[in-house]
């Protein structure tokens, strides 16, 4: 039987703004994500915020929550549980990593996000109301 993958959602805060990136070679090519991806069987959610995070963007991240999650079937038929954390920016310039899985990166204001996101990420902030308080 076919089960959910998890992934894992990281927000990243600096100066009020918050890091995405533009989604290349994987479902959901040309929307915009958080930073993150797959939980690895035995690792905790926390520690593969800061290893995504450093992984895809270069950024090293302290005091990691996790915030909420989503339930997603996505249109490409895939089925993710995607757990988001809050996480606040401690080192490092947004860069792209990884080229075959990301073509754009940049710090955004929560009022004006790129389109279109991600389907978790917009079902993040359309259902749950993020940010319930002022990153």
């Amino acid at each position: 039987m076919e089960r959910p993958k998890v992934g894992v959602g990281v927000i990243v805060r600096k100066d009020g703004k918050v890091l995405l990136q533009r989604r290349t070679g994987s479902h959901g090519a040309g929307m915009w994500s958080l930073p993150g991806g797959h939980l690895e069987f035995g690792e905790q959610i926390e520690d593969c915020a800061a290893r995504e995070t450093l992984e895809e963007a270069g950024i090293a991240i302290k005091d990691i929550k996790v915030v909420g999650f989503t339930n997603d079937i996505m249109p490409d038929g895939k089925h993710y549980i995607t757990i988001f954390v809050e996480s606040t920016h401690v080192g490092g310039e947004a860069r792209i990593n990884e080229p075959s899985k990301c073509t754009g990166i940049g710090w955004f204001s929560w009022d004006s996000l790129p389109q279109p996101l991600f389907w978790p990420l917009k079902s993040f902030v359309e259902n749950q109301g993020y940010p319930r308080r002022n990153i």
